[in-house]
């Protein structure tokens, strides 16, 4: 089951262009993060972008078992981060 109110504020980051969608996007991404969701399902390479930029930006990281793929309409999404503090403590908030 999908949470509404965490789906539709992945939705409002996406469209307000506060959302770094992908490995290969987040791994080139050079500005303020203020959190990264990765699903859990994720493969080693995804990872490991993940723990780097983690460990490069201090930014927060929450593994999920929801599937960003279905909340985002977009094939294949294993991770996404965001870029507005606002949006990162109210999906903080709202995860699961």
């Amino acid at each position: 089951m999908i949470n509404t109110k965490l789906s539709g504020y992945l939705n409002i980051a996406r469209k307000a262009n506060a959302l770094v969608i992908g490995a290969d996007n987040l791994d080139v991404y050079r500005k303020k993060l203020y959190l990264i969701l990765v699903a859990s399902t994720a493969g080693k390479s995804t990872q490991s972008i993940v723990n780097k930029v983690v460990k490069n930006t201090g930014c927060e990281k929450i593994e999920t078992s929801l599937n960003l793929s279905e909340i985002l309409c977009i094939s294949n999404c294993q991770v996404v981060a965001i870029k507005n503090k606002g949006l990162a403590e109210k999906i903080k908030e709202n995860i699961e």
